[in-house]
């Protein structure tokens, strides 16, 4: 049958296909609109498929505050090459994934994918995303934080490739605009320096024990007698807070003071005592995305 351009583009316009494909669903379809569509879908699901064993190390990370500062939200989306993870379709697809997260706080990725934003489900817009783009796409993860007494600040670094939230709590709406910037600065160290805790009571007891056997057994092959060994393990393992717990690196604005101690200098300013309680840091090459 003849399928005209009118509808061939009506069907584009709807879906985001290619002219192409759009033109093969009607032909397909006998010319029934919704059956096109249909076919379109499915088409995506088919790459999806196909796709399934090709790694996808690329995407974006998109971040959102909300709820007055007192919110914030986190979401990876994966492709398999950086000139899609640049494309608009792309880019407008990772932003619908984090506006249904914030719209619907789902609880995992599966509870994600059967949620609906802006009059469309998530999985139905994943498999129209593959089936135009041709790549396999996914939503790697999330993380929705919440800080009722405090502030959540955001920030992704150039390219979108990396992206972190910072929670603060104890926070008085008169000094919260003065506290954003330094906690945006705070999100930035996040970024650069990769901490794995907030402070170090929260390292688990099991990973202290770990680094303690590593620098006793090291101390011992030097020779060092075995008396000072649990002393020298000791320091060593202060240097490990230092490296991996966010208050006690050195800022990076100012490695005179740490960044609990630039914390510390504006509770003592403002008679308050605000305390960073925890982060969240995506990055598209992060190995445990758990």
């Amino acid at each position: 049958m003849n399928i005209s351009a009118k509808d061939v583009k009506a069907l584009r316009d709807k879906t985001g296909a290619g002219m192409m494909d759009c033109k093969k669903a009607l032909t397909e379809a006998g010319g029934d609109f919704e059956k096109a569509i249909e076919i379109l879908r499915k088409k995506g699901a088919s790459v999806a498929a196909k796709r399934a064993e090709k790694a996808a190390n690329e995407g974006m990370v998109v971040t959102r505050i909300f709820n007055d500062g007192k919110s914030g939200a986190i979401v990876e989306v994966n492709c398999e090459t950086d000139f899609v993870a640049k494309s608009d379709d792309f880019v407008e697809f990772a932003n619908f994934v984090a506006d249904a997260v914030v719209n619907n706080k789902p609880e995992n990725i599966e509870t994600l994918l059967n949620v609906e934003t802006n009059g469309k489900k998530v999985a139905e817009a994943l498999n129209d995303i593959i089936g135009k783009i041709g790549e396999k796409i996914e939503i790697s993860r999330f993380a929705i934080v919440d800080a009722e007494n405090g502030l959540v600040v955001d920030y992704v670094h150039h390219g979108a490739k990396l992206g972190v939230l910072v929670v603060a709590d104890n926070v008085k709406d008169e000094f919260a605009e003065e506290l954003a910037a330094i906690l945006k600065d705070v999100a930035m160290q996040v970024a650069a320096m990769k901490p794995l805790f907030v402070t170090r009571e929260e390292v688990p007891e099991d990973v202290i024990n770990k680094e303690k056997e590593i620098y006793m057994e090291v101390a011992r092959k030097e020779g060092k007698p075995e008396q000072i060994l649990d002393k020298i393990a000791t320091g060593k393992l202060n240097k490990y807070y230092q490296e991996t717990c966010l208050v006690e690196q050195a800022f990076v604005k100012d490695n005179t003071k740490t960044v609990g101690q630039l914390i510390d200098e504006f509770n003592k300013a403002h008679s308050a005592d605000v305390k960073i309680v925890a982060f969240k840091r995506f990055h598209l090459s992060d190995e445990n995305k758990a």
